[in-house]
């Protein structure tokens, strides 16, 4: 199921600014909680003709980040993502909006506004949310299977919802008085575990593709989920293995709900330390985790190993007799592992390596050609259907990521050269292998 072109989305978390990023000159820090940064990314965005812009969400603060960094202190990204609108033009916006701690109603109503407001541009990542109950109410955070079980009722109630108002049934007819055929305009008296939804809503829907779908889980339930519903999904991939794996579920998942595989793109997140060099780009990656402490870096290690080495002499190899039998060989961690099945790192070593100090994301950190040559890689071996970008480590690495390495990936012919459509819908269908097929209207 290889496509003719990748699907690719900008992160707008600005993810360059994370550990030491946000104390360079130019980082522009002071201006995080304003509509013009937000704009800024999303209009260079745009110029590169990216699919589409999206902003993560969580529904917590943990205040002992602050110290260091912004953390998780955002905007609202609805909100946000409504400022975008009169501003942008072509690129999809994807906002978050959590089904555990929000209601139906009030989740279609915000996504069709977006959907008017931006003529068609509008995607929802649908979220579950790990944390933030004690804002909400709830003494604990509910099961994951009840989390998905509401957020699977949830889900349908707003696409039902999307339909209960059809833009046909407006006819604003001003010679007969007639502004809308009511008789199209039906309740969806929705009585679920979780909802009671009489319905309609109160706007109509666009008169053009519906908002795409996102779904950001990665376990067994959430990747069902995603087969069922989702357009895209953000997946966390730290190696090819792993994201050939997701790829595989996702598929096997969507022919068991009778969907087309091609109609899900597995999006992995790729965090993007680009330089110059290689030896440049390694200085910022080192440089943006230089506060990780050692005891933070022994922690990690001790999750992807099961070995406590906190005494470990820091010259002695680590080799794979060290590890537990039961060792995970996939997932976030399975790099460290590669590394200690393949050179015996010292402890010392161990502790300088990337998959130690950062994010479980997958990671170029190099050039721009190692960043062509690796994507490339991945999506030729069907292990992607694109990615979001989630630059890191300094505004050079955003910089980087729109001005060559999007533009080299165009010329290879992996990503448009421009846009052919006005919606996300519509960007999503350029990507899709065979025949085009009309915008899913829902």
């Amino acid at each position: 199921m290889l496509r003719p072109r990748l699907c690719i989305g900008m992160s707008l978390a600005p993810t360059w600014l994370s550990g030491e990023g946000w104390r360079a000159e130019d980082s522009g820090i002071e201006g995080l909680y304003s509509s013009d940064f937000a704009l800024t990314i999303a209009r260079r965005a745009e110029a590169a003709h990216l699919d589409f812009a999206f902003r993560p969400d969580a529904s917590f603060l943990p205040v002992e980040v602050l110290e260091q960094s912004f953390g998780f202190s955002s905007l609202d990204p609805t909100l946000m993502m409504a400022a975008l609108t009169r501003e942008t033009s072509r690129i999809g916006l994807v906002t978050t909006i959590s089904t555990t701690f929000g209601h139906p109603y009030t989740a279609a109503r915000q996504m069709m506004s977006l959907h008017w407001l931006s003529q068609g541009r509008s995607g929802w990542n649908v979220v579950t949310a790990l944390q933030g109950n004690e804002n909400f109410g709830l003494r604990d955070m509910p099961a994951s299977d009840d989390r998905y079980d509401r957020a699977e009722e949830f889900t349908r109630v707003v696409q039902r919802l999307w339909q209960s108002f059809p833009d046909e049934a407006l006819l604003v007819d001003r010679a007969s008085g007639r502004y809308a055929d009511t008789d199209l305009i039906l309740p969806i008296d929705h009585h679920g575990n979780d909802f009671s939804v009489k319905g309609p809503l109160n706007i109509p829907r666009f008169p053009g593709p519906r908002p795409a779908l996102m779904q950001a889980g990665g376990s067994p339930r959430g990747i069902d989920f995603a087969a069922q519903m989702a357009d895209m999904v953000f997946g966390l991939s730290a190696d090819r293995t792993s994201a050939l794996t997701q790829r595989k579920a996702l598929t096997d998942r969507a022919r068991a709900h009778g969907r087309d595989p091609a109609e899900v793109r597995f999006l992995p997140g790729l965090s993007l330390y680009l330089g110059a060099t290689r030896a440049e780009a390694r200085a910022l990656f080192m440089d943006t985790h230089a506060r990780v402490t050692r005891p933070q870096r022994i922690e990690r290690v001790q999750a992807a190993t099961g070995l406590d080495l906190a005494d470990w002499a820091p010259d002695r190899p680590i080799t794979p007799a060290d590890l537990p039998r039961d060792t995970p060989r996939t997932g976030q961690y399975a790099r460290l592992l590669q590394l200690i099945d393949s050179e015996a790192p010292t402890l010392a070593q161990l502790l300088d390596c990337p998959e130690t100090l950062a994010s479980f994301h997958w990671q170029v950190i190099g050039t721009v050609d190692d960043a062509v040559a690796e994507i490339t890689d991945w999506f030729r071996a069907g292990a992607i259907d694109g990615f979001i970008a989630v630059p890191g480590g300094s505004w050079q690495s955003f910089e980087l990521t729109l001005s060559e390495l999007v533009p080299r990936l165009a010329e290879a012919g992996l990503f448009r050269q421009a846009y052919s459509a006005d919606t996300l819908m519509g960007h999503l269908q350029e990507d899709s292998p065979g025949p085009a097929r009309a915008a899913g209207r829902m």
